[in-house]
């Protein structure tokens, strides 16, 4: 089992700054890839930013600029680097973890991200 702690959300007035942290603990499977979904009220969640363990990143369009992830493999952590933050990036943020093979994969129990001044 695999077990994915998020921490750094919070409140943040527009044009700020906040950073998010994910660590991932138990049998972990190698490689993976980590990302970050949102889910804002009344919406689906929605993939943020991944990260393989390679290197290669992907952005959602919308952040695309602002949103920066990364990933310290040696401990098993991922970040979120957000910045220029927008009140429409107000989301309940979750961490993933995909393992290789079938199967499906890990979620964090999310941090709430409010942007508004």
């Amino acid at each position: 089992q695999v077990q994915l702690v998020e921490s750094g959300g919070g409140l943040v007035q527009p044009g700020g700054s906040l950073t998010l942290s994910c660590a991932a603990s138990g049998r972990i499977s190698r490689p993976y890839v980590m990302g970050w979904y949102r889910q804002a009220p009344g919406k689906q969640r929605e993939l943020v930013a991944s990260m393989t363990s390679g290197g290669n990143t992907y952005y959602a369009d919308p952040v695309k600029g602002r949103f920066t992830i990364s990933r310290d493999n040696a401990k098993n952590m991922a970040f979120l680097q957000m910045n220029s933050l927008k009140p429409e990036d107000t989301a309940v943020y979750y961490c993933n973890l995909r393992p290789p093979g079938p199967g499906g994969s890990y979620w964090g129990q999310g941090t709430q991200v409010t942007v508004s001044s």
